[in-house]
């Protein structure tokens, strides 16, 4: 989804940090430092959308960024850091879920959301990568991990409104659900690799909506 797909930022590789640098994003600096932040982000998007994770090299986001190695080394410590640091500039959008007035269409959208983030090769290469990274870097899996937990938080908004309107069970585990509607999609996409389609989007959008009636996402 444009919402829970990381669309902006990407993924490392293997280099160790010198020192110790302080926490990707725990410092909201402007000027010439955020516009630091950004030009390392687009580079680390670009390397992994031409190259994957396996071939992005500090020398090329160094290339690309316009940022001395020395210094991406001191900030970010290394490849990892600076994938961590993108997946968290990508969560600090103002994303905000559908709001259809139902929840059928409401998880209709979000469904035709992560579909509209895959169907084009260009722009799914960022996000496939950073899930690939995922695979070969603790790091990486706990920036992705951290990234779809935000997304999927505010994707929750959509099972609140359900309730207040009687389309669902105040037991309804909303976490539990808004997984459920892009769970078949993303297995097609990163599992078996097959194409996606609004179609199947619709498909996973309604047999949630099933399942919840069913009561099958209630909280146990």
């Amino acid at each position: 989804m444009a919402p829970a797909t990381p669309a902006t930022p990407a993924a490392p590789a293997t280099p160790a940090a010198p020192a110790t640098p302080a926490a990707p994003g725990t410092r909201r600096p402007g000027g010439r430092t955020a516009r630091t932040r950004a030009a390392v982000r687009d580079a680390v998007l670009s390397g992994l959308a031409d190259h994957g994770y396996p071939g992005l090299t500090v020398e090329y986001i160094a290339d690309h960024s316009g940022v001395h190695k020395t210094t991406l080394y001191r900030r970010w410590g290394g490849l990892e850091g600076m994938v961590a640091d993108a997946l968290e500039m990508a969560g600090e959008d103002t994303w905000t879920p559908p709001d259809t007035g139902s929840l059928e269409g409401d998880l209709r959208e979000l469904a035709r959301e992560v579909v509209e983030s895959f169907s084009d090769d260009a722009a799914a290469a960022a996000p496939t990568a950073f899930v690939a990274a995922a695979f070969q870097s603790a790091r990486a899996a706990d920036a992705l991990h951290a990234f779809y937990a935000e997304r999927f938080g505010r994707c929750e908004a959509v099972v609140e409104r359900a309730v207040e309107r009687g389309e669902a069970s105040p037991d309804t585990d909303a976490a539990a659900l808004v997984r459920a509607v892009s769970a078949p999609l993303l297995l097609r996409v990163f599992i078996t690799r097959e194409p996606v389609d609004a179609a199947l989007a619709d498909q996973a959008a309604a047999a949630a909506i099933a399942a919840t009636r069913d009561g099958a996402f209630a909280r146990r």
